[in-house]
């Protein structure tokens, strides 16, 4: 049986940095389509990174350049990422919270 590739969705990826001792506002570090998306998303289950997904966001960030910074619109959906990423290290550690996504 041949699989019909025109119905297979095209995978996107795109990650983020945000340092808030340097950086103004989290920038896009990596991001693409295909297999870009794979190598990405194989990377950050590698190095133990939660992967969130969210086709809007991504849509949007595929559209920013490498290392600059996303745009105010993607800001609050951003915001409640770093949010629940932060819980999720907080519950590892014993902290309050436990990871429960705001």
């Amino acid at each position: 049986m041949m699989e019909d590739k025109r119905n297979k969705e095209i995978r996107k990826a795109a990650a983020l940095r945000y340092d808030r001792k340097i950086d103004d506002a989290p920038k896009v570090v990596a991001s693409g389509r295909g297999v870009i998306a794979e190598k990405i998303l194989d990377e950050a289950k590698k190095a133990g990174i939660p992967i969130v997904e969210d086709p809007t966001l991504v849509a949007v960030l595929l559209g920013v350049g490498l290392g600059e910074e996303i745009p105010e619109e993607a800001y609050l959906a951003v915001a409640r990422i770093l949010v629940f990423l932060h819980n999720v290290d907080m519950g590892k550690r014993g902290g309050a919270n436990g990871g429960n996504v705001p």
